[in-house]
């Protein structure tokens, strides 16, 4: 575990890697946003959790791997300003309309870290474990090789699918009927 400090916001985050990292070989990589809900938690409304244990498993079944858990909850708004997004998706608000009554963008988050973070390591290109484009251009962008983006479909639940559907529809993530046919009920 390697710990970092973004210097422009002070949120601290940390790389878990596992086993030898070759900067001549893509590393299998997840970019993990904070979700205590999900990951901590068990919670049920989203698929964190389970992309977080999906990920280290396939890390150590590769025999190495890195993953950046970065400290951005509710997409970057906050643990807080998530539990309100909560209520209001109760009250019948998918989770881009939550964020966005409570005076947000859908998607905050701020993946400028992982450059650093992937410096360090040593890491010049990866195999992303994600669904999310963002992800994949926010690397590139920075100057990172995404060799190739790795699905990540799992987690669905009764208690998601209208979350997973949203993510899908609004916010762009790759995700395929495959997802949905697939999962087993976590209920």
């Amino acid at each position: 575990m390697v710990g970092f400090e973004d210097l422009t916001t002070g949120k601290e985050h940390v790389a878990l890697t596992y086993g030898e990292l070759n900067s001549d070989t893509p590393a299998l990589a997840r970019i993990h946003s904070e979700c205590l809900t999900g990951d901590a938690l068990f919670s049920l409304r989203c698929d964190c959790g389970f992309q977080l244990q999906e990920a280290l498993k396939r890390i150590t079944e590769e025999g190495a791997g890195v993953l950046l858990y970065l400290r951005q909850e509710g997409r970057g708004i906050g643990l807080l300003n998530k539990i309100k997004a909560y209520h209001l998706q109760d009250g019948g608000a998918d989770t881009v309309e939550a964020n966005e009554k409570l005076g947000f963008e859908a998607d905050m988050r701020d993946y400028s870290m992982c450059q650093t973070m992937l410096e360090h390591l040593g890491v010049q290109s990866v195999n992303l474990m994600t669904n999310n484009p963002r992800k994949v251009k926010a690397l590139e962008k920075y100057g990172l090789k995404v060799s190739k983006r790795v699905p990540l479909q799992v987690g669905k639940n009764r208690h998601n699918e209208h979350y997973l559907a949203t993510k899908m529809g609004k916010l762009g993530h790759m995700m395929t009927e495959h997802h949905f046919q697939d999962s087993e009920d976590q209920s």
